[in-house]
């Protein structure tokens, strides 16, 4: 028998792992569609935790907050000068009470009863009253600014979940002090799990976004749900040569991320549905 040589053995090799994936499947182990560890990006003490580890929660929910009663009271000072404008409506009626003067002095002027240097005098007063009103405005409008920025800096000091799923650990406890950027919790979606697949490249390249995929659990029974591909690597593993696809199955039974299981696609794909 003739032996191989060395080129053919390497695209033996490749050939095999080119080829589709094996018809019993290809492993690969699950994960939350949705992980995220939340922190605070400022320093505080602990003032309130809102859930344990094992809640549920819902998208928008607020899971942990700081200290915030002095942020509170900043905030309704503000609240009142960003919603006070009477130092707009003073310097406006002033301006007024000024042209109105002004309008006297010309009419003076013409009767030859005030001088050319007082009607000057008074409209530079009408000026001054105009800049005035102006700078009120602008104090006004940098109030509103420093309201509207004080408001999201107390934003700041509650951390609400970005997403509904589970809090899987919660690292913090009411009266203790953190430091910005601590992790303070963690928060796990299991409902869609997803599936990062290696597949070989030629199964790999012929899969498109909604593509049939089933997905075989870690039962006894070795129970098949059906999933779906929502994603398509852009780029291939060289030393391996596959692609990942991610693969999106239902999980209305709870079930952990992290299990191993086994995927098919294509015409194996025909499993039941969840």
């Amino acid at each position: 028998m003739k032996p191989f040589s060395l080129s053919a053995l390497v695209l033996f090799v490749a050939s095999g792992a080119l080829g589709a994936a094996p018809p019993d499947g290809i492993e690969a182990v699950t994960r939350p569609s949705g992980d995220v560890t939340l922190k605070f990006v400022r320093a505080g003490q602990i003032e309130e935790v809102a859930v344990e580890d094992g809640d549920q929660v819902a998208e928008g929910d607020v899971l942990v907050r700081l200290d915030d009663e002095v942020e509170r009271l900043e905030l309704d000072r503000l609240k009142e000068a960003a919603e006070n404008r009477v130092h707009v409506e003073a310097a406006e009626a002033q301006v007024a009470q000024r042209k109105a003067d002004l309008k006297k002095l010309e009419w003076a002027g013409q009767e030859g009863a005030a001088t050319q240097w007082e009607i000057e005098h008074a409209r530079l007063d009408v000026r001054i009253g105009e800049l005035s009103v102006a700078k009120a405005e602008f104090d006004y409008a940098q109030t509103g600014r420093e309201y509207a920025r004080a408001k999201a800096a107390l934003e700041r000091m509650r951390l609400v979940s970005p997403i509904s799923g589970v809090v899987e650990r919660v690292y913090v406890e009411k009266g203790e002090g953190v430091e910005a950027l601590e992790k303070v919790i963690r928060v796990v979606r299991i409902d869609p799990l997803w599936v990062e697949v290696p597949v070989p490249l030629a199964t790999a390249r012929g899969l498109k976004e909604g593509a049939a995929a089933t997905v075989r659990l870690p039962d006894p029974k070795g129970e098949a749900v059906q999933g779906k591909v929502v994603y398509v690597s852009s780029v291939e593993d060289s030393a391996a040569l596959t692609l990942t696809v991610r693969v999106e199955v239902e999980n209305k039974s709870g079930r952990p991320a992290g299990q191993r299981v086994t995927v098919q696609f294509g015409a194996g794909a025909d499993g039941p549905g969840t």
